[in-house]
Order: structure tokens, then C-alpha cells, then sequence
């Protein structure tokens, strides 16, 4: 097996053993980096010298007796809006070209201090906003599966580095689907935790109250492996949980008898692709025949979710970013400028489209006569939403849902129409909202070779539930 088809597993046994250094896997993992990622465009920023000065230092650590972590020399990549002191920090943006931050982002910390090799920077959706990766200041990611086609967002370039094989592990952020729907758009494993597990100390903020750091990976494996060196408290973010963090991978094989499984039939409705119904049909008889109970519920608020998202996401993004005025943060602009004029011209420049789009639907939305209207009944839907799952599993383990109802779509057949992007969202926009932990995985293909993407969503704080179950689910498909 070659050495970019191993799972974290695969790369530490080989490595024990004597098989393989680090070294090696790194420079196997930058080669093909070199080789591949012109067309595919996944990387913003790649650290060749740097990993493989990691990688040989990690080596000789291990040669010399002492001990190495449990990601040592595994070749990991981040998405750009995570900060890291080494290299520059964009959110695909013009706005921070050249950005590098002062300190490194929690979670790169975590990675660093269990030797993970950070390869580099990915692309992505301009402050995580969008579901292409198409509003990027720098370029266009394309889907490994078909490059005319996108490979999802705002993480897309996450996605596409996995399922290239350009790393072993990414990291993602998800705000209303970021890290899920691009993870089902490339046929690879992402995972939404519950808000909380995961600091967000160094993630530059979209919405506060929805954004939620995750991993990607290639199988339900290598996203168990990861997940407790992720999760956990955090000094620097208030809003991290103190629940204790398990050891996942304890729950990969488990048996799935008992396990009680929920479709939301208004999720099947004729929005959905034909195809992705009848898979998310097919993984309920899977789950079936792996002893699990699976019926049929209605969630109902979940129809008022999408509007809700984007009036409460819009507003934060409109407060989060207002720092970005050219004199706090980001681009300048040349010239002599009243601080009126230096405001205009520096945001007018350095934001896209789609972020100021965003902005003044914020700004709307909080601006007198109208916060009542807009900002507050959206929160009151948010707290409906949250009651409607919490009913759900008082009976039930888990939910099955799509996780986008298509499959990759073209370059640029939906950049022109973002209210039909934004209904892309719909199935993963409640669960944002809810503060659930979710999972996409990949269902099968359609008739086109394409991925489709399945959505297992958990109980808050209940991830060792979504990896029993897309284990034995992953496993189940398989095994057919």
C-alpha cells in the first residue's frame, strides 16, 4: 500500500517498526503536494523546509529513545482562517494578505505539542463565507472527483487536500455546514462537534455563537484517532466545555444493536436529489441490518432555520468584522484619506462581494426600528430549533439526513445566484443553530461517480454515539 493511503495507524505502525522515518512520509506527502495541487488548487501556503526540519527532528527524537506524540510526523493542514505564528493567516481574503498572526491558534498548539507536522495553509471561501470556495481572493478550488466541478465551502480547500491525498488530517471550521458539506461534496469524513468541545481561541470569527472548529480525514478512523487531542477546555476561550473527553477510538467496531435511529421525513422532500434520498433510504436499511431501530420523525422548525441562520450569522459576521477598517486590521490603501474616505476605501477594496453582502444584511438587521423584527425573531426561532431536536432524542440516539441536497455541482453555476447557494445550507444550517454535533460521511455515488454525502447528527456532547454509528455504518456500506 502506498504510503498516501495509510491511515494514522497504518503511518505510526510502519513507523515503529522500522519501515518507514517520518521524514520519508513527509517528503512523500510534499511530493505529491508539487505534483498535484496545480490543478486542484487546495493550498494557499505550503512549508516545505520547515515540515521536513520537523520530520528529521522527530526522527532523531524517537532514535535517541526519547518519546514522540501521537501525531508525530503525520502531515496535517489547516484552513486559513486559523491562526499560526509561521506562516500568514488571509482568510482567502485581500483584506489580510500577508497577515501573519503574533500567537498560534489553541488547536495548532495541540497539534504541535503531539508532533503533527503542519504542512500548510489551505484555501477557502473568503471569512468562511460562501459554499465553493469560488470567493476566495486568490483562486478556486476544484473538486478532486471532477475538477470542473467545486469541491463545497467555506472549507473547501480542507476538503479537496484530503480527498487528494495532500494530507492525512485538515482542519476546517463550520459555521452554518463548512466543514460537512464540502466533506460530502469530496466523498472524505468531517466533523461538526458539539459548540464548545473544540476552542475556538485563534479562529477568526464569522459568528461567534455558530462557528465550531473540526477535523477532516479520509475514514471514520483517522477522525476518531484525532478527536480527543482537539477537544477539550480551554483557559483562553470561555466558551469551551469542560465535558470530559473519551478516547473515540473505542467506539470504532462496537456493536450498533439498540441504537436508535431517527429520518426526518421532511428532509426527503422534492428538493432533494433522487439519488441522495435513496441512499440516505439504503444507509437506513444498513443501520438496520446492523441491529439498530430506525422510524420516521417530523422536525418541523427546521423550515424556518436557513432565514434565522443568515440574520443571526450576518449580524455577528457585521460586528466581528467591523475591526477590519484598514487601521486596526488588514489592507490600507495608498493615498491621502479623510478617516471617513480611509474606512470606505479600505473595506470597499479589501472585502469581496459576498462579505459585504453579508455585512449590510448584518448592519440591517441590527440597525434601530428593526432589531425586534429581525435579529430577535431569529434568536426566538434559534430557541425552537433547539427544543425540537431535544424532543427528538428523547427517543432517539441519533438522526439520519442528507448532508446537501445535491451533489458537486459546475464551477460557477451557482456564484451569480446566492439565494439558491444558500439553500444548499438547508440541512446543515439547524444543526449550527442547535449547537449539535454532526458528521458527514460518504453514502456511495450517483450516476455521475460523484460523492453523496450522509449527516449523522448526535446529542450534544454524545460524539462517541456519531463514531459507534458512522463506524459501523462505513463498515456496512463496505462490506456490500
Amino acid at each position: 500500500m502506498s504510503i498516501l493511503e495509510l491511515s494514522i495507524q497504518g503511518l505510526r505502525d510502519q513507523f515503529l517498526s522500522g519501515i518507514l522515518t517520518y521524514e520519508e512520509i513527509v517528503r512523500e506527502y510534499l511530493r505529491h503536494i508539487k505534483q498535484t495541487d496545480g490543478k486542484i488548487a487546495a493550498y494557499l501556503y505550503v512549508d516545505s523546509e520547515k515540515a521536513i526540519e520537523k520530520a528529521i527532528e522527530i526522527d532523531k527524537r524517537f532514535q535517541s529513545g526519547q518519546s514522540v506524540g501521537k501525531l508525530a510526523g503525520i502531515p496535517v493542514a489547516i484552513k486559513d482562517n486559523i491562526v499560526t505564528k509561521a506562516m500568514p493567516t488571509t482568510c482567502g481574503s485581500k483584506m489580510l494578505e500577508n497577515y501573519y498572526s503574533p500567537f498560534d491558534a489553541t488547536v495548532v498548539t495541540k497539534i504541535i505539542e503531539e508532533d503533527g507536522v503542519i504542512i500548510g495553509k489551505l484555501n477557502m471561501d473568503e471569512f468562511a463565507m460562501g459554499s465553493t470556495t469560488e470567493n476566495s481572493y486568490y483562486q478556486s478550488t476544484k473538486n478532486p472527483h471532477d475538477l470542473n466541478r467545486v469541491p463545497g465551502g467555506s472549507s473547501g480547500g480542507s476538503a479537496a487536500c484530503v480527498a487528494s491525498n495532500q494530507a492525512v488530517i485538515t482542519l476546517g471550521s463550520d459555521t452554518g455546514g463548512s466543514i460537512r458539506q464540502p466533506a460530502a461534496f469530496c466523498g472524505i469524513v468531517g466533523l461538526k462537534p458539539t459548540y464548545g468541545r473544540i476552542s475556538r481561541n485563534g479562529l477568526i470569527a464569522f459568528a461567534s455563537s455558530l462557528d465550531q472548529i473540526g477535523p477532516m480525514a479520509r475514514s471514520v478512523e483517522d477522525l476518531a484517532y484525532v478527536m480527543p487531542l482537539l477537544f477539550g477546555k480551554d483557559p483562553m476561550d470561555s466558551t469551551s466545555s469542560d465535558m470530559v473527553v473519551e478516547d473515540y477510538t473505542a467506539f470504532l467496531g462496537q456493536d450498533l444493536k439498540g441504537l436508535r435511529v431517527a429520518i426526518p421525513k421532511n428532509f426527503l422532500n422534492e428538493k432533494l436529489n433522487v439519488e441522495i434520498k435513496d441512499a440516505i433510504l439504503h444507509a437506513g436499511e444498513v443501520f438496520k441490518s446492523l441491529g439498530a431501530t430506525v422510524e420516521y420523525v417530523e422536525i418541523t422548525s427546521v423550515d424556518y432555520a436557513l432565514p434565522a441562520y443568515y440574520i443571526i450569522s450576518s449580524a455577528e459576521a457585521s460586528s466581528n468584522l467591523a475591526r477590519f477598517d484598514g487601521i486596526q486590521y488588514g489592507f490600507r490603501p495608498e493615498g491621502d484619506f479623510t478617516l471617513d474616505e480611509l474606512y470606505k476605501a479600505s473595506r470597499s477594496q479589501g472585502l469581496g462581494k459576498e462579505v459585504k453582502r453579508r455585512i449590510l444584511l448584518g448592519t440591517y438587521a441590527l440597525s434601530s426600528g428593526y432589531y425586534d423584527a429581525y435579529y430577535k425573531k431569529a434568536q426566538q426561532v434559534r430557541s425552537m430549533i433547539k427544543s425540537d431536536f431535544d424532543r427528538v432524542f428523547e427517543d432517539y440516539d441519533l438522526i439520519l439526513s442528507p448532508t446537501a441536497p445535491t451533489t458537486a455541482y459546475e464551477i460557477g453555476l451557482k456564484s451569480e445566484d446566492p439565494i439558491e447557494m444558500y439553500l444548499g445550507d438547508i440541512f446543515t444550517v439547524p444543526i449550527n443553530i442547535a449547537g449539535l454535533p454532526a458528521l458527514s460521511m460518504n453514502g456511495g455515488y450517483d450516476s455521475k461517480g460523484l460523492p453523496i454525502g450522509i449527516q449523522l447528527i448526535g446529542k450534544a456532547f454524545d460524539e462517541k454515539t456519531l463514531i459507534k454509528a458512522a463506524h459501523g455504518l462505513e463498515g456496512g456500506l463496505k462490506d456490500e
